[in-house]
């Protein structure tokens, strides 16, 4: 369709740097906000808005768009990176007023159509309530748009995204699709120390949906699971994203500690020289 573009993978992974990118320099702008998911995701998102959605930024409202729910929308500065990189809003307005109050680009996503924003993300958990809706909608309306919830690990300790996986799997939504976030980490500390999820594909499966295991940061492995989901009739979809949490920035991997906290200056120029040379193997035009 029209609204899609078609990076090759190696396009792909070269944006899904830039963006990266972008996330450090917002936020150390900002001087605050969230740093570990957002890098981890940066491939999905890439993946997403630059090969896989029918999404227009000339047309933000376009009737036959797929649809995103961000429901763990703290990690709003990649979707925010990403719709600026891929035309749906000033990259520079989004570098210099993230989290800055008369500007869309809020800690938490709301929504902007203008901008390609659906929905408001507040408390976790409800995302994925929206998206069953969504879903529903557009069978009632013999569309043919696909919905897609992106969904953080952490929020699965709700109740909340429980009942939206029983509904989603009662009704057959063919039409959803949920990204989850699986990077074991959350606010005080890794996922099984807290709330263990384990085992967490067959708890899906148990509620009648299809379960995909990726490697999150593999763009190819992303793609066919996207396109294996949409080929999937008799029951929605969800693909474990098995992400790095802070991915690309060597002292922020794998750290819960990075969950909700920005880099301060110094750190921020560390980061962006490792992304600039991926950890050296490449020589950064900024040396």
């Amino acid at each position: 369709m029209a609204g899609r573009v078609n990076l090759s993978e190696k396009d792909l992974a070269l944006k899904a740097n830039e963006i990266r990118q972008d996330v450090i320099t917002a936020l150390v702008e900002a001087k605050s906000g969230h740093s570990a998911g957002p890098l981890g995701m940066a491939d999905i998102f890439t993946a997403l808005y630059f090969k896989l959605l029918n999404v227009d930024p000339k047309k933000p409202d376009l009737p036959n768009r797929d649809r995103v729910v961000l429901s763990n929308a703290h990690i709003c500065p990649v979707l925010y990176a990403t719709l600026a990189q891929r035309g749906f809003c000033s990259r520079t307005d989004f570098l210099k007023n993230l989290r800055k109050l008369g500007h869309p680009f809020q800690g938490h996503s709301n929504n902007h159509f203008d901008i390609g924003i659906e929905t408001c993300g507040g408390p976790l958990g409800q995302g994925l309530s929206q998206a069953v809706g969504m879903a529903l909608a557009a069978r009632m309306d013999g569309a043919k748009w696909h919905t897609y919830a992106l969904m953080s690990d952490g929020e699965l300790d709700e109740g909340q995204s429980w009942e939206a996986i029983m509904m989603a799997g009662k009704e057959r939504l063919r039409n959803l699709t949920a990204i989850v976030d699986r990077n074991n980490i959350q606010i005080d500390g890794f996922t099984e120390d807290i709330m263990p999820l384990e085992p967490l594909a067959d708890k899906w499966k148990a509620f009648n949906w299809h379960v995909i295991d990726i490697d999150g940061h593999n763009i190819e492995q992303f793609i066919d699971a996207v396109n294996e989901a949409k080929a999937i009739y008799e029951k929605p979809t969800v693909i474990l994203a098995h992400t790095i949490p802070g991915k690309g920035v060597s002292f922020m991997e794998k750290h819960f500690e990075w969950h909700g906290k920005p880099p301060n200056k110094e750190e921020a120029e560390q980061a962006l020289q490792e992304l600039r040379t991926l950890r050296g193997r490449i020589k950064s035009e900024h040396e």
